[in-house]
């Protein structure tokens, strides 16, 4: 009967602890989750299915490691595991009819052309929608190697260990990340230079 009540009263301990790291961490993981993902709604899922995994294995967390450090290499588990179970896009020209199932018929749809209204776009962010998708384009590792660095402002000491990968290849991945997004944005401005993108 006492080793029983022992063992409730650390598993209390040990989710008391849990809730006070989650409510401490949980704007940062969601941001992480945010810039992983490139939506608020996705970001929401995948913040907290990490924050389930980390429940589940709280007993497993070494106390010696930071628990953002951790939380980190969590999130990117689980962004991993979601793209993973994502299906495949199948992209269709807008300009294709379509055909609907259990039709005999075809349905040509009419887009309209949010380009063409310019009162409804904004110069900041829009551009800050060509950085998130610049982001999403770059390989789950280097984005976040780049999130982790530039916009948590990790050491790379700390983005090792939070990856599970060396110096060098923090280095290496953060060194192309930020070459490849840099390409992006330049090629951007130059559009916008020359008027080919529509503010």
């Amino acid at each position: 009967m006492e080793w029983t009540k022992e063992v409730t009263a650390g598993w209390q301990d040990a989710r008391a602890e849990f809730e006070t790291l989650m409510r401490r961490h949980h704007r940062t993981v969601f941001n992480i989750a945010y810039r992983l993902t490139g939506n608020r709604d996705d970001a929401e899922d995948l913040t907290q299915e990490a924050f389930i995994r980390a429940f589940r294995f709280f007993d497993r967390y070494n106390r010696n490691m930071p628990f953002e450090n951790w939380m980190y290499r969590i999130v990117n588990n689980a962004f991993i595991d979601m793209l993973r179970r994502r299906p495949k896009l199948q992209v269709q020209s807008l300009d294709q009819p379509l055909n609907i199932q259990d039709s005999d018929r075809d349905v040509q749809l009419e887009i309209p052309d949010a380009a063409a209204n310019p009162e409804t776009i904004v110069m900041s962010e829009e551009l800050e929608d060509y950085i998130q998708r610049a982001l999403d384009a770059l390989p789950p590792d280097f984005r976040t190697t780049v999130i982790l660095a530039d916009i948590q402002g990790l050491s790379y000491e700390e983005i090792a260990e939070a990856m599970r990968c060396s110096l060098g290849t923090v280095r290496s991945r953060l060194h192309r990340g930020r070459r490849f997004l840099r390409q992006r944005i330049e090629a951007y401005q130059q559009a916008k230079a020359r008027g080919e993108v529509t503010e």
